[in-house]
């Protein structure tokens, strides 16, 4: 194996290695009679032979690929925000109870993963930009849909850690040693890429479904990371386009068709067959594996608890055995918006990344950030609406009352879903209040998971968040 940047080892992915992932995202890009072999001079030389490099980015094989392909960008920081627990004891716990150290797998692996997947992103920029051969329509629309899946990883990765090392090259003596960038220039970074993305990429699809970034998947992304970081016009005007040009409407007709493939409400989805036959890396996570056996993950009381009576999200994105705990039975709830844990189950499932209810709800929250809370009422009772749910209680004089109903639905709507609960109750300033009263071992420093260890032994120039 070839040691490359911030001493994470992988396999850069040559052909050889996308051909062996081609048959679970053959939808994605047709590749007809790939090669067995090339040479990475060869690998940017046509459209043909870097929609190869394209595919193995999206595609859903651990460690390779696509970066959530081990599900753990949910179920972690659900295990933080107290939307689940786990039943096996090993360190997972430590995301529940606060405790974790440098050392937790799980906090390694989110790190890792990220960085692994980056690697592969950087390399297709880099190739295209170089190329002598590619056209520049196609070179625009590459660099547009890997500039998306960058701000997506750096996203995730100054929420969970702060300030993380900023990668844009595969050169390892340009990386190898880089400490942590402060999390505003790394928010610079996704904005540069996100709106760069939305010069290059146009309205249509690259490919059948929404499989691949288009310009309103950029916009909703961009969206979102404005919301966060409380640039409330901008927010409110990307997530206005998306819902106005994007073409995408919400599912009307069964909660149970938002999540499958060609969903209406999907701005992004990748495709869900995994390696060995798997479904969508949710379903396997959280769906017993057999009639006789039970979930890991249980949906905590406090969630539960967050659901009105009638919620039509708590009858088809939730399912529950009976377990006997201590001679006692005890139902126990687990999420279930994804419903197949083999791929040749039907109707096709596709993993979620981006849909339009989150965009109203990012709509919404930037309207009443803007005092606009007629708009962010009625925004949110599209959601409440599609939920079998009456219109919202909240005043339409009170923005303080807007804002908690926003957030109580983005806890209903979005739960289990790429982590938005943990990140909500971080960049809200509310995780110390709730999570304190329903918990304990909750502190300031736990916003933001640690280092992993083995890395900062391998970089000395990395420093620890602290409490670690």
């Amino acid at each position: 194996m070839k040691k490359i940047s911030f001493n994470i080892y992988i396999i850069v992915a040559g052909l050889a290695l996308i051909a062996s992932s081609l048959s679970s995202c053959q939808k994605l890009i047709e590749i007809p009679n790939p090669p067995s072999a090339i040479t990475q001079d060869e690998q940017y030389a046509d459209s043909l032979t870097t929609l190869s490099a394209v595919t193995g980015v999206y595609a859903l094989n651990s460690g390779n690929g696509f970066a959530y392909s081990n599900v753990q960008f949910t179920f972690l920081p659900g295990l933080s925000a107290d939307e689940i627990t786990y039943v096996p004891v090993n360190d997972y716990q430590q995301f529940y109870n606060y405790s974790l150290t440098p050392l937790n797998s799980g906090a390694a692996n989110l790190w890792n993963y990220m960085y692994q997947s980056m690697y592969q992103v950087n390399a297709v920029l880099g190739g295209v930009a170089n190329s002598n051969t590619l056209s520049a329509s196609f070179k625009k629309q590459i660099t547009g849909e890997m500039e998306t899946v960058r701000a997506l990883y750096y996203f995730s990765l100054v929420n969970f850690y702060g300030a993380v090392p900023l990668i844009t090259t595969t050169d390892q003596n340009a990386t190898v040693s880089l400490p942590r960038t402060p999390a505003a220039a790394v928010y610079n970074q996704i904005m540069a890429d996100l709106t760069d993305a939305r010069k290059k990429l146009t309205a249509t699809y690259p490919s059948a479904g929404h499989l691949r970034p288009n310009l309103y998947t950029a916009t909703a992304l961009q969206a979102k990371v404005n919301l966060y970081l409380s640039n409330w016009q901008n927010a409110y005007n990307e997530a206005d386009s998306v819902i106005r040009l994007s073409g995408c409407s919400l599912v009307q007709t069964g909660l149970n068709k938002v999540f499958l493939d060609g969903s209406t409400e999907a701005i992004w989805q990748i495709p869900g067959a995994q390696a060995f036959g798997s479904g969508v890396p949710d379903a396997v996570a959280f769906i017993p594996s057999s009639s006789g056996s039970y979930p890991n993950y249980i949906i905590t009381p406090f969630l539960l608890n967050a659901f009105e009576a009638g919620d039509q999200r708590l009858v088809n994105w939730t399912a529950s055995k009976v377990r006997v705990v201590n001679g006692v039975n005890q139902t126990q709830y687990y999420p279930y918006k994804y419903k197949n844990r083999l791929s040749s189950v039907t109707p096709a499932e596709d993993q979620m990344v981006l849909r339009l209810a989150e965009v109203y709800l990012i709509r919404a929250e930037a309207a009443a950030h803007l005092n606009n809370l007629t708009q962010a009422l009625a925004d949110v009772n599209i959601i409440r609406s599609r939920a079998g749910l009456p219109a919202s209680t909240a005043s339409a004089s009170s923005q303080p009352a807007v804002l908690t109903a926003i957030l109580k639905e983005r806890q209903t709507e979005m739960f289990c879903e790429w982590a938005n609960r943990w990140y909500d109750l971080k960049r809200t300033g509310t995780a110390a209040a709730i999570l304190g009263a329903e918990k304990t071992g909750y502190t300031d420093n736990a916003a933001l998971y640690p280092v992993p260890q083995p890395q900062i032994l391998l970089n000395s120039q990395l420093s620890q968040n602290p409490g670690y």
